[in-house]
């Protein structure tokens, strides 16, 4: 016998499968996106590789944590394009003169 569909009275956020709040996860979340979206902007500018580089790698490695603590779908699938634009923002910043590129050494 097919069930009955239950409607839930109330507001829960799209592909939040589990109804219950991750402020930790969503936290990591957030911070992943942020830094994401900013090593991913600053990294098409030559003179902000520093930015780019730095925002990049703590996005990694937040994104990363994240991913080992997320709970579910909706965070992992914003993990994921966190994680993306940051890698891809920390490369490029690589590119254009690393993490300390002029800074320290010489």
């Amino acid at each position: 016998m097919a069930q009955a569909m239950r409607s839930n009275s109330s507001v829960v956020s799209l592909l939040a499968t589990d109804g219950k709040p991750h402020p930790l996860q969503d936290a990591f979340m957030a911070v992943t996106v942020v830094l994401g979206a900013l090593a991913f902007t600053t990294a098409f500018f030559h003179n902000l590789h520093l930015l780019s580089s730095w925002a990049g790698l703590i996005g990694i490695l937040t994104g990363a944590y994240g991913q080992f603590i997320s709970e579910t779908t909706r965070e992992r699938f914003l993990l994921i394009l966190g994680l993306g634009a940051s890698a891809v923002g920390f490369f490029l910043g690589m590119a254009h003169g690393g993490l300390f590129g002029g800074v320290v050494g010489g």
